[in-house]
Formats: C-alpha cells, sequence, structure tokens
C-alpha cells in the first residue's frame, strides 16, 4: 500500500489535482514495468496552508502473479453452531445471497448427515480469490477452482470448522494442524455469545493466531440488539485476559485502516457488522480481506526454503487411477515433483522410502511447492493402511527426531480437580493428535486450575515427530491446558530402523 502525498518524515501535504494525476501516471508506468496493477483505494483532503484543494491518495500496488505465485492466506472460521460460518463462507466464495433458509452453505457440505442436520461436521476448504485490480473473484463469474486460480494474484483459503461441541476435536486438529495465517470468529448478532464462542476464542488466543471477528445475522434484528451484542464483545476483548483493542468497521476507510493496522499490532481486533442474507456491509469485509497483508515476509519465507523438505500429512485419500494422496502443509524446504522422501514414525518408529508422483494445489497442478503452501501429493502405488494423520514427510538426509517421552511447560487452564501423575489427556502439537499419559510433574505432586508447571509425557500408542518449542493443547472431557514442549526424549535413529526400513526389502514402489 503507497501513499502520496505524505512527505518522508509522515507530514501530510497532499498534492493538487493536477500533480496527483501526474504522480499517479508515473506510479501506473512503474507498476506496469514491474507486472503490477494499481487500485485508488482512498482520496482525502488535507488542510494545508494553500487555496487550492490538496489530496492525499493510498494506492494498492499489487503484482499480476507469474507462474503460480499468488498470495495465499489461509483463514480459519471459528464461532458456535449456527452462528452462520458456512452461509458466510456460501455467500463469499459462490457470489450469491443466502436465502434465509440455509441455501448458501449447501455448496460447503461433504456429507449427506450435514446436509440432514445442517451441521458442519467435518472441516472443508473454500476459495475466494482477488485479482490485481482487487475485485473479488469467485464461482459467481469462473466455474472451476482452477478457473478462479487462474484469474486471482491473491488467494483466500477459508478453513471452515465445526461449531458445535460435539466436533471440538476437530476443529482443534483444523487450528493446530493447517496453520491459519488468520481466524474469523463467527457471532450471531441475535444470540450474543453463546455457546462454545468464548472456547473457540480462547484456543485462538491460546495458539497466538490473530483473529478478528463477525457479527452476522444483523437483518434479524434491530439496532439495539446488534449494540448490544458489540459492546458485549467489546467487554469481553478488554478483560485482561483477552487484553484487545476492539475496532468497529463502519466504512470502507475503517476496513483499509483496520486490515494496515491489524497486520502491524496483533492487539487490534476489527469487527464487522454484516448480513449474508440482506447482504448489509458484506463489501467491507471483502475490501478488507483483499487488503489483508501475509504475516510472513519474504525474507523469512525465503530462509524456511533454504531448509531440509518437511511436509505434514493431514489428510489421506484414495483416488482411483492416481492411487494414495496425502493432503497438508509444507513446513519448511521446497518440495518438487518426482523427489524422494522419507515417511513416518510408524508405529514401531521407522521411516519409509516414497516418492513424490505430482503436486496439485488449489485443484490445479503444480511443479514445485514452497515453504508455507498448502497441497495434496499423489504418492502413486504406495499402501494407504502404512500412512495416517500426524506423520511427516522429511527429506532422507534430515535424520528426524522422534520420541515417545517428551516434556512441556504448561498452563491448566480448567480442572475439575488435581491434575496428578497417572492421568490421560488427548495431546494436540501441530498436526499430531495422539493420547499421552502424564509420567511427571516437576516440583509439585498436583495441578490446580491456573498453575503452571513442567510436565514429563508419554504417547501411549506410538513415537511422534516433534520438535522443541512447539504449541501444545491437550484436553480431556472440561480439563483444558496449552504450553509448549521443551525437551525431547529423542529416539535415535540407528534404533528406530531407518537403515532396515531404507533396505530392498521395504522398498513400497
Amino acid at each position: 500500500v503507497y501513499q502520496i502525498g505524505v512527505e518522508d518524515n509522515g507530514l501530510l501535504v497532499g498534492l493538487s489535482e493536477e500533480e496527483m494525476r501526474a504522480s499517479l501516471k508515473t506510479l501506473r508506468r512503474m507498476a506496469e514495468k514491474v507486472g503490477a496493477d494499481i487500485t485508488v483505494l482512498r482520496e482525502r483532503e488535507v488542510d494545508y496552508d494553500s487555496d487550492v484543494p490538496r489530496k492525499i491518495t493510498e494506492v494498492l500496488v499489487r503484482k499480476v502473479p507469474d507462474n503460480q505465485q499468488f498470495l495465499d492466506l489461509r483463514v480459519a472460521v471459528l464461532g458456535n453452531v449456527d452462528s452462520g460460518k458456512s452461509t458466510l463462507l456460501g455467500v463469499l466464495t459462490q457470489g450469491e445471497l443466502d436465502n434465509g433458509r440455509g441455501r448458501a452453505r449447501l455448496n460447503l457440505f461433504r456429507h449427506l448427515h450435514e446436509i440432514q442436520s445442517g451441521r458442519t461436521s467435518s472441516i472443508s476448504f473454500e476459495i475466494l480469490g482477488f485479482n490485481s485490480k482487487g475485485e473479488v473473484v469467485n464461482y459467481s463469474d469462473s466455474r472451476t477452482a482452477e478457473e478462479i486460480c487462474e484469474s486471482s494474484s491473491k488467494m483466500i483459503t477459508f478453513i471452515d470448522l465445526a461449531g458445535h461441541h460435539k466436533y471440538l476435536k476437530t476443529t482443534i486438529f483444523g487450528l493446530t494442524s493447517y496453520c491459519p495465517d488468520f481466524a474469523m470468529l463467527v457471532v450471531s448478532a441475535n444470540t450474543g455469545i453463546a455457546g462454545t464462542t468464548r472456547e473457540h476464542l480462547g484456543l485462538a488466543m491460546a495458539l497466538k493466531v490473530p483473529f478478528f471477528i463477525v457479527i452476522s445475522k444483523v437483518d434479524l434484528c434491530s439496532k439495539a440488539t446488534v449494540e448490544r451484542t458489540v459492546k458485549q464483545l467489546e467487554r469481553i476483548l478488554k478483560q485482561p485476559g483477552c487484553n484487545k483493542l476492539p475496532l468497529l468497521v463502519t466504512s470502507d476507510d475503517d476496513a483499509v485502516t483496520a486490515a494496515q493496522q491489524f497486520a502491524q499490532s496483533p492487539n487490534i481486533t476489527p469487527i464487522f457488522t454484516l448480513s449474508s442474507v440482506s447482504g448489509e456491509n458484506l463489501d467491507l469485509l471483502k475490501v478488507f480481506l483483499n487488503i489483508l497483508p501475509p504475516l510472513t515476509n519474504s525474507k523469512e519465507q525465503e530462509e524456511l526454503m533454504q531448509q531440509l523438505t518437511e511436509f505434514q500429512v493431514d489428510e489421506i485419500y484414495t483416488v482411483p487411477e492416481v492411487g494414495t494422496v496425502v493432503g497438508g502443509t509444507l513446513s519448511s524446504g521446497i518440495c518438487r515433483e518426482g523427489e524422494s522422501l522419507v515417511v513416518g514414525p510408524t508405529d514401531d518408529g521407522k521411516f519409509l522410502r516414497l516418492k513424490v508422483c505430482s503436486i496439485q494445489r488449489n485443484r490445479s497442478a503444480c511443479r514445485v511447492l514452497r515453504a508455507g503452501q498448502a497441497a495434496t501429493l499423489a504418492l502413486g502405488p504406495f499402501d494407504r493402511s502404512l500412512l495416517r494423520k500426524g506423520m511427516v514427510m522429511v527429506s532422507p538426509e534430515m535424520n528426524p527426531t522422534i520420541c515417545s517421552v517428551f516434556e512441556a511447560e504448561i498452563v491448566l487452564l480448567f480442572h475439575a480437580t488435581t491434575f496428578r501423575k497417572g492421568f490421560q489427556v488427548t495431546v494436540h502439537v501441530g498436526n499430531v493428535r495422539q493420547t499421552a499419559i502424564v509420567e511427571k510433574i516437576h516440583g509439585k505432586d498436583k495441578l490446580r486450575t491456573g498453575e503452571k508447571a513442567v510436565v514429563c509425557f508419554r504417547f501411549i500408542k506410538h513415537p511422534e515427530y516433534l520438535k522443541i518449542g512447539a504449541k501444545l493443547l491437550f484436553r480431556e472431557g472440561v480439563t483444558k491446558g496449552i504450553g509448549h514442549v521443551t525437551d525431547l526424549q529423542a529416539i535415535t535413529t540407528k534404533e528406530n530402523g531407518l537403515e532396515e526400513s531404507l533396505g530392498p526389502g521395504q522398498l513400497n514402489f
């Protein structure tokens, strides 16, 4: 986002009409040279000691994509059951308003029982594109996902998560393993903060995912009800536990400011009030999503790409005539078609060789996958039963550390009684989800709600690939806690049989 009419020291001088025209013309020519488009976001007159009116302008300069290098942002969608998450996504991605009885969300459901009950129970992905001029590209003018990808220079992948408490583990898995850049918390204007809303808010905060809030269904309520919901949210956000600064977006100007401020300071939380039926304020959300910059800058991206390849396995499919396909995120390095990798750990701690036959990203073929991108990889005739969610595919030279016993510094968020040795919890670390047993609590016999400690956990079923510093969430019934991994008792590669698994008897091509 480029500002014209502002001096280097931040003084708003402004330019006259003619100077502004000339400046924009120069900027347009510069943009054309580097293959970019420019769009004027907003203009404003400034009071400056002169007779002619002077203006300052903010311009969005965006590169036209070449070679599949569009900006890609992942947004997880959270909120209580019936708050309108799937409907809002249906309206954004299909370009048609809802009829008030749930027509917009039908395209998003993946299972028959979801259509029958009207409840999302699985994780679905929806895409929304913006072209280099900042216009929305969705299914209203493109028939397929490939067409959307081809004409977009920025893609937003929405991860639609389940709102019902029964599906909480699916929601946590979506938040931890798909590494979303942002989270969108949807709150229904007529019910306010109810059900799992607080829980989802807490999850986003625990995993340090920056979030913004959308208050939906404003067409159902009076203005006073909407204001009451906004006030209720603002009160919660300002509490010491959250410590956020709510910013209510009511105009295009606010949306531009919100997008810029939100990316710079994680404390600011933009709040949108909109309706998926009447379409009220829907454009403000689109403006915000269009300008929202990615969190990692290109320098960090470059550093990640120079590391060894590491791909998290989140989904496993069998596709006719293609074979086994895995979906997930490349957390570091670069992955190319035809590359040989090792996948593991298996139940007995081994890593098996495999070959990446082809790569697809956003449903279109892709030759090279870069760090931070999500994709599906076809593995050919590799035996699906050897794979499970939570595995990693890494370069053979990486010598990955796997462990059954690890230590983590945790905070017990809630527990009804005392948390002590021998307690079993479900641990989520990234895409790893497994039951672990508490082996030891350092320096204490037991823990109560709100207390901190370093705890030693042991996985019950099989070893997992973990990293020191990884964020950790654990739960069991109403018990919940967060923390980070501080120490691993690694099982060395000699023991876990990489040598054997790479022997001729183990090759699974």
